[in-house]
């Protein structure tokens, strides 16, 4: 498990569990009590299902094991008198003075109840990997928002995390693309934007489909790169400079804690490929086939039954994809001491990571104390179900898509706001890079999802923009009240405070299911939600003038409370909380 401390649903399991074992000598776990917050409406708080699994096991009505569980159940001191119900669930209500002392305990934690874990890992995740030489595009947006969103959980959670960006800076398109900027007089010392590299980049790539001449020319830059020379290397030296540039105004503009210091291309795994297949050819782990170096992870066939190849080595000398991601787990294993490798890449390349990950476990490099995960993702669509796409088919580049985002978030934030010109500007890139982040992270990352300005935008429903406003809207309560903090007991006295309360105490569940799952999409849900419990308790319950005193302060409490839950859980994801609208 990767998540972070136990939560209220973990700590009734606790209880459940231990009166299982005092009635039926039954040993479960806290997870395995099954105790889940109630679906709304249904009355209690938290209801556990485990006597419906148990019964069957156990050979016994489950209506009975529910009865035996709150019979011997010590948690008086965290709820009600449970109450047993249908088939043989039992509902739990929390107390109120329970409630009231968690709420103590959460406004005096900086961190919201999420305690670091107990046993941090080394987790490297590797996302974003743009090419060098081309502008990113919006290709590359699912994986940098992702895996940045699943670095800041971890890091938070209290793992040790390495970024990693592994650019595509070596092989045959640089021996192509050089050759060509050689050829027209664009040498070192030429100063050249990342459009200008764009555009020669593909006028390389025509020369290479149809002049066998400058291919074959094309072919000896790469031998004259992998060998060393200089000449050519202060080519690529410069292609990668200005590449890094490029990179660093975009990882800006959408806030990706990417630097130029996560950069690991591929240039810098070339040195390790020989020793890598050495080792896997040492281990007999190696076959020749059509005179390419292959491995043969078992388990992985095509549709007629034979054996799918890793290939490690082609039958020129040259290497492959696969060589660099194999060398890359026997480096961030052996040498950096990871625990786990976290991948950050589209779902087609689900095999490829297969394959690397079963040869990398025959190889002993991923054993009991390593994991390597690939965390898979679908497209971005346009509202018309096909690839996203410019209105004449061509890629949009990100610089271009997030300029758009901040413009169409200007005139969202003039509706309502009166913040100065040069503020507001903040505030719309705020609103607008957040939204196109947000509607990334809510979405199931496995699925596809389409890319709408209006619905991302939008100041109602699962919206960042929603979540902003609903923090500004605290923080310009707690403002007209005349504090930034209260503390000061809370009270119990409305179900609407009841399920706000309950709400911000499953900060540390929420962030636990998303790490768990590598779903950001969970923790998004769980924002959404507070907010939606935050519009409610101030909808039905009076703030400012409240009956007395002590409730006004304690709905203060609440309310500051919900504004920390939501500001973190932005952050985690990525994503501005504005504290003016």
């Amino acid at each position: 498990m990767v998540g972070v401390n136990t939560d209220i649903g973990l700590e009734l399991g606790a209880r459940v569990a231990g009166a299982l074992q005092e009635a039926l000598d039954v040993r479960v776990s806290p997870a395995e009590a099954l105790v889940r917050p109630s679906a709304a409406g249904r009355g209690a708080d938290y209801q556990c299902n485990a006597a419906m699994s148990l019964g069957k096991r156990l050979g016994r009505p489950p209506r009975e094991v529910a009865e035996l569980i709150v019979a011997h159940l010590d948690a008086a001191d965290m709820v009600e008198p449970p109450e047993v119900a249908g088939p043989g669930f039992v509902n739990f209500t929390l107390r109120a003075e329970w409630l009231a002392a968690r709420a103590a305990d959460l406004l005096a934690d900086p961190r919201l109840g999420v305690r670091p874990v107990t046993e941090p890992g080394r987790y490297v995740v590797d996302y974003s990997s743009p090419n060098v030489a081309k502008e990113m595009h919006v290709g590359h947006l699912r994986s940098s928002i992702i895996g940045d969103a699943i670095a800041r959980m971890l890091a938070f959670a209290g793992h040790e995390v390495i970024r990693r960006n592994h650019l595509g800076d070596w092989g045959t398109p640089f021996g192509m693309l050089i050759e060509h900027l050689a050829e027209v007089g664009a040498g070192a010392g030429a100063e050249l934007s990342i459009g200008d590299l764009n555009g020669f980049y593909q006028q390389a790539r025509k020369k290479f489909d149809t002049d066998p001449g400058f291919a074959e020319r094309a072919r000896l830059r790469v031998v004259a790169l992998q060998s060393g020379d200089e000449a050519t290397l202060a080519l690529w030296r410069g292609l990668v400079a200005e590449s890094e540039r490029h990179f660093d105004k975009v990882y800006d503009l959408l806030g990706v804690q990417l630097t130029a210091a996560d950069n690991y291309g591929e240039s810098f795994y070339n040195p390790m490929l020989a020793d890598t297949v050495a080792e896997l050819e040492a281990k007999g782990l190696t076959e020749v086939s059509d005179g390419a170096v292959c491995v043969f992870p078992p388990g992985f066939t095509n549709r007629d039954g034979e054996r799918l190849p890793l290939i490690v080595r082609k039958s020129d000398g040259g290497y492959m994809y696969a060589s660099t991601d194999l060398a890359g787990v026997r480096y961030w294993t052996r040498e950096r001491g990871a625990t786990d490798l976290v991948y950050v890449v589209g779902t087609p390349q689900a095999q490829h990571f297969q394959m690397v990950f079963a040869a990398s476990a025959s190889a002993g490099w991923l054993d009991a104390g390593h994991r390597a995960v690939h965390v898979n993702f679908g497209s971005v669509l346009g509202e018309d179900g096909k690839m996203l796409r410019t209105r004449v088919g061509g890629t949009i580049k990100l610089s271009d898509l997030l300029t758009e985002a901040v413009e169409r978030a200007h005139a969202v934030v003039a509706e309502r706001s009166e913040l100065p010109g040069e503020r507001r500007g903040e505030v719309a890139k705020a609103v607008g890079v957040g939204a196109v982040k947000y509607a990334d992270l809510s979405s199931d990352r496995e699925k596809d999802y389409v890319f709408s300005w209006d619905k991302m935008l939008a100041h109602e429903g699962n919206t960042s923009v929603y979540l902003q406003y609903a923090n500004v809207r605290v923080l310009a309560l707690l403002a007209k009240a005349g504090v930034s903090t209260v503390d000061a007991p809370v009270l119990v006295t409305h179900n609407a405070e009841r399920a706000l309360l309950i709400k911000l105490l499953q900060l540390p569940a929420a962030l636990n299911s998303a790490l768990e799952g590598f779903a950001p999409h969970r923790l998004c849900t769980y924002l959404y939600e507070t907010a939606v419990a935050f519009s409610s308790f101030y909808e039905n319950c009076p703030i400012l003038k409240a009956e007395s005193e002590e409730l006004r302060l304690s709905r203060l409490v609440l309310a500051g409370l919900t504004s920390r839950v939501l500001s973190k859980g932005l952050e985690l994801l990525g994503i501005e909380a504005p504290t003016k609208l």
